[in-house]
Formats: structure tokens, C-alpha cells, sequence
């Protein structure tokens, strides 16, 4: 297995999700380190873990970027992409292999986020259930996700307009665009809630959330548009924050409605920014 760690201005979230991969029960993965640092600190905690199989690699800044640069190094047969600020448990890699060595169908796993303290990070569903297209935006998380190279080669490279980094309004969601070009390639790709990564929960103001909402919507638009979905699910996807909005409003929560309107104006921007662009 090949695990591709785009990293950049992280040392202590890098070192914990080293430690994490250093106590794997399963040992056939290879680390792949995309290191956009200006200084030699991934050098030094890789040179600390010298049991650890890696290769360090280097790219311009965006997580898009730092992992097309990788593609072209892969060789195992299996592909995960984990933050540099996530911890695996020290059996996932040995449960993941395991399931896709009983299914030679199967072309990707994703698993749920969760936090520090165990609890679930959003909408995740309990139970597993395949993805589609429809059900991507809560079954999948680029941390969590589990691909057969012969579904990386497939895809191709990810959306380098999407991802932190980026430096457009839509600079998240590059996973989902991944996934659902995949699903439409034919890949069968299964939400397992059991198979967790834990990933830090970070406090953000009220205007911090308000420009989060704006960022993701935008993704979320940019992404629906590329991939031509249909006008119902698109309708979907703007009437929920346009929604929300109200309730808000009608709930006196003023920043919960900014939020809303925000993702609703990046739903949008997103929207009209993919259509654009498409082929």
C-alpha cells in the first residue's frame, strides 16, 4: 500500500500521524511524502523513523498539486491519501488490506472521521452502504479513503482548481470530485463506518465559519457543475442552505443563517465557475 501525505507549515500533527503509521500491525505500506516545507523539518522526523518505508518527494504548494505529483512514483496495488494532521489505529491498515483481499471487486473503501475523544465528525451514517454519486458528500473524506491503483490510473489526476492551496474560491472538496469520477468510471467504492481515522476538530469564529461556508459551497458547486449532475440533484443542494437560512433567521441565530447564505452564495459561484470550465 501506498499512503500519499501532502504536507506543508505542519510538525507536531505530522509527528503524531507518523507515530500512528510506525505502530501498524499491518507493515507492507510505503510512505509517500509530498513535502511543500521551505525547511528540512519532514526530513528530520522521517531520519527519526527509520523502520518507516518512505520516499520524500517535493511540489508547489496545493494539496492537489502535492498529490498529482505523486501519482507518477505509485506502485503498490492499494492508494490512501491521509492528512498530515490525522492518526490512524493501529489495525486499520491490517483491516483494509484484509477487506479488499476478500472482494477482488472492489475498487475503493471509505471509512468515518472522527475525533479526538471518539466522536463522529458530522453526518456520517452508522451502518455501511455503497457510494454514488448522490451519497458521496457524507461517505467520503480524503483521509479516509482507500483506492485500487488500477482505479487511480483510471481517474487520472486530481482537479488542481480544487484543494487547500488551490488559490480559488472553491480550495476544498478535490476527494469528492475524485470519487465521483471513479463511481462514474465504473468503480465500486463502499462507506465502511467501522474503519475510523482520527482527525483534530478545530475551534473557528464565527466569521472563520461564515468563510468556511462560503469555501465549501463554492466546492460543492464547482464540483456538481464539472460533473454535470442533474438538475434535481443540483436543486437539491441549493434549496438545503437557502433553507437553513430561514430557519435560522426564524431561530434568531444570526451567525448559523450567515453560514447558510454564505454556502448558498458559494453554491453558486461554484456552480457557474464549473460550468465554465467544463469540457
Amino acid at each position: 500500500m501506498d499512503l500519499v501525505v501532502a504536507t506543508v507549515d505542519r510538525a507536531d500533527d505530522l509527528d503524531a500521524l507518523l507515530d500512528s503509521l510506525d505502530a501498524q500491525t499491518y507493515r507492507g505500506f510505503r510512505l509517500v511524502v509530498v513535502d511543500q516545507n521551505a525547511d528540512d523539518r519532514v526530513y528530520r522526523l522521517l531520519a527519526e523513523r527509520p523502520t518507516l518505508d518512505s520516499l520524500r518527494l517535493s511540489s508547489p504548494r496545493g494539496l492537489s498539486r502535492a498529490r498529482n505529483a505523486a501519482l507518477p512514483h505509485l506502485t503498490a496495488d492499494l492508494v490512501a491519501f491521509p492528512d498530515d494532521d490525522c492518526v490512524y489505529p493501529p489495525d486499520l491498515l491490517e483491516r483494509v488490506v484484509r477487506r479488499f483481499a476478500t472482494e477482488p471487486g472492489l475498487g475503493g473503501l471509505s471509512g468515518r472521521p472522527v475525533a479526538a475523544d471518539g466522536t463522529v465528525i458530522g453526518r456520517w451514517p452508522a451502518s455501511p452502504l455503497p457510494i454514488t454519486p448522490d451519497t458521496v458528500w457524507h461517505r467520503a473524506n480524503s483521509h479516509t479513503i482507500f483506492l485500487r491503483r488500477e482505479v487511480v490510473q483510471q481517474v487520472g489526476a486530481f482537479d488542481e482548481a480544487l484543494g487547500l492551496g488551490s488559490e480559488t474560491p472553491w480550495s476544498s472538496g478535490e476527494e469528492i470530485d475524485y470519487v465521483v469520477r471513479a463511481l462514474r468510471a465504473g468503480a465500486r467504492i463502499e462507506y465502511d463506518p467501522s474503519l475510523v481515522v482520527t482527525h483534530p476538530v478545530k475551534a473557528v469564529s464565527a466569521a472563520e465559519l461564515v468563510a468556511l461556508g462560503r469555501r465549501d459551497g463554492g466546492s460543492v458547486g464547482y464540483v456538481l457543475a464539472r460533473n454535470r449532475y442533474p438538475a434535481r440533484v443540483v436543486l437539491r443542494m441549493l434549496v438545503r442552505p437557502a433553507v437553513g437560512t430561514l430557519v435560522s433567521l426564524a431561530l434568531l441565530d444570526g451567525t448559523r443563517a450567515r453560514f447558510n447564505a454564505a454556502t448558498l452564495a458559494g453554491r453558486l459561484s461554484g456552480l457557474r465557475a464549473g460550468r465554465r470550465g467544463r469540457v
